[in-house]
């Protein structure tokens, strides 16, 4: 849907929706293998994570992907968001375990876990979510409810808060922001000045925008985009997003993913049809790797 001509600067007038695989639960935190061309992504409920490749089609990769029996859980959710840090490491956004940690090793499809936080001021997290690291080897990441039978009323909710946090390169966690309902998909800008953090919540489906201080710090959250007037008009809420070098966001949103620019100008949507949780694209950029609903689209 192409609602400003820049959008056909961003993606091609010819580009075609592709189903790659299917038959997922709710598969989501997309990322690019580095060196293979390859996709991983997780399979949150059934605690799994899928390989793609343009040879092999999609094969199971890794289970349990992110309740490992490390923290007790009801749900026993598997791992969201994935990156690749600066080492090549696999880190992951794991629910069930309530961590992020790090792919120690893996034989076949069995895989030991190193954790890199799983606590704030000596309570658990609720269920990490998704993560990012910076140049500077920061992680950013968020800690919404969703791992938690019953959500902000589990009786395993140990937070106050649905927090943004920073994971600095000593252990220490620092606490971004706690004042968002459902913080969600996260991403910085191309020179890191702005964080951009989707808030998946239904009665306040927005993308927050927070300013980067002389300190190197997080802080000063405004309210950059708010879409909630369209969440009953098509299936899906803000969640995952990337940004281009061009500073442009790709963004999941109700109907699929909306790109916008910096200045929180919407020049058109990928229309998914099913309710789209995350993105990832490709290391030249050429193409757009979606998780929707029990798709993974390219």
């Amino acid at each position: 849907e192409v609602l400003d001509p820049a959008l056909q600067q961003v993606i091609s007038v010819d580009a075609k929706l592709e189903i790659l695989s299917t038959g997922h639960q709710w598969a989501e935190g997309p990322v690019a293998e580095p060196g293979s061309g390859a996709v991983l992504f997780s399979d949150v409920p059934k605690n799994q994570i899928w390989r793609w490749s343009e040879a092999a089609g999609s094969t199971l990769y890794l289970t349990p992907s992110g309740s490992t029996g490390h923290q007790p859980s009801v749900l026993k959710e598997g791992s969201n968001g994935l990156i690749f840090n600066k080492k090549g490491e696999l880190v992951l956004a794991q629910h069930g375990d309530r961590r992020l940690a790090v792919r120690a090793a893996q034989q076949g499809q069995q895989a030991t876990f190193r954790t890199l936080t799983g606590l704030y001021q000596g309570k658990a997290f609720n269920s990490p979510n998704d993560l990012i690291e910076l140049k500077d080897g920061r992680y950013l990441f968020t800690d919404p409810p969703y791992g938690l039978e019953g959500g902000d009323q589990s009786a395993e909710k140990q937070q106050p808060h649905n927090g943004i946090y920073q994971l600095a390169s000593d252990g220490v966690v620092s606490l971004i922001s706690g004042s968002l309902t459902r913080p969600n998909g996260l991403a910085v800008s191309p020179d890191e000045q702005f964080l951009y953090v989707a808030n998946s919540d239904p009665a306040a489906a927005q993308w927050w925008r927070f300013k980067r201080n002389a300190a190197g710090q997080y802080q000063d959250g405004v309210l950059w985009l708010d879409v909630t007037s369209t969440v009953k008009q098509a299936p899906g809420l803000p969640d995952g997003l990337k940004v281009l070098p061009s500073g442009i966001v790709l963004a999941t949103g109700p109907a699929g993913v909306w790109v916008i620019n910096p200045q929180g100008v919407v020049l058109g949507k990928i229309k998914t049809g099913v309710a789209a949780a995350n993105v990832a694209l490709s290391p030249d950029r050429q193409y757009l790797y979606i998780t929707a609903s029990q798709y993974l689209l390219r």
